[in-house]
């Protein structure tokens, strides 16, 4: 079926997504990176296309990183011994992404730059968002801790097992969204329970442990109800 296909392909992705922030120093250190820019985008209050220039920057400096990566394993495949040529390409691929990490630097300075010196001046005021926007970075921000803890432990596939479940973060990161955005307790319990659903059902399936999936949960819901704090 299409859509078995399809979740297939996103299994797949995913877990290139995941082995390269395992072995992957760098790729790490920008995923750190993009939380910060992120969570400091929302702080300062930049616009919706300020932030969407800053969001396709990190993402651009992502994609770079794991190109590389995807470059590096072809060359150590093909040429596991040193030659000038299996050189020249990682040394490539190395160059593009200093090159994506310096202009999504310099966009950064750009478009950062006013709102840091107005902090300088007037001081820090953490700037207000919508239940919605809060809801879309709070589920990026999870993503992103999911994924590091996950290459942190070394242990399990982004979709099937591992510490923590990435689907309870999920599933509780948008439940307290929900409660937050809709202020209806019938909406709220519903998504609670499908989000009580959803980790029980990884148990169940034998894909996760039930602390695994405790943690996830945690993880998901406290990220999301402290960004809701933040900055609502």
């Amino acid at each position: 079926m299409p859509i078995k296909k399809w979740l297939k392909s996103a299994d797949h992705a995913i877990e290139g997504i995941l082995h390269a922030a395992k072995t992957q120093r760098h790729l790490r250190y920008h995923f750190y990176a993009a939380a910060f820019v992120l969570l400091l985008s929302f702080v300062l209050g930049l616009t919706k296309m300020e932030f969407l220039v800053i969001s396709l920057a990190v993402i651009s400096v992502l994609v770079a990183e794991m190109l590389n990566s995807s470059i590096e394993a072809v060359v150590d495949l093909l040429e596991p011994e040193f030659h000038k040529r299996a050189r020249a390409a990682k040394d490539v691929g190395a160059g593009a992404v200093l090159v994506t990490a310096f202009g999504a630097l310099v966009i950064g300075y750009i478009v950062l730059f006013p709102y840091i010196q107005n902090v300088f001046h007037k001081g820090l005021e953490i700037a207000k968002h919508t239940p919605r926007e809060i809801s879309m970075l709070a589920v990026i921000i999870v993503l992103i801790a999911v994924v590091l803890l996950k290459a942190y432990s070394g242990k399990g596939h982004p979709l099937k097992g591992g510490l923590p479940s990435g689907h309870a973060a999920v599933a509780f990161s948008v439940c307290v969204s929900v409660v937050y955005i809709t202020h209806d307790f019938l909406a709220s319990v519903l998504s609670l329970l499908l989000a009580l659903m959803i980790s029980v059902s990884r148990v169940t399936s034998g894909i996760h442990r039930v602390l695994e999936v405790i943690l996830g949960a945690a993880l998901g819901a406290g990220i999301t109800f402290a960004l809701f704090k933040v900055f609502m």
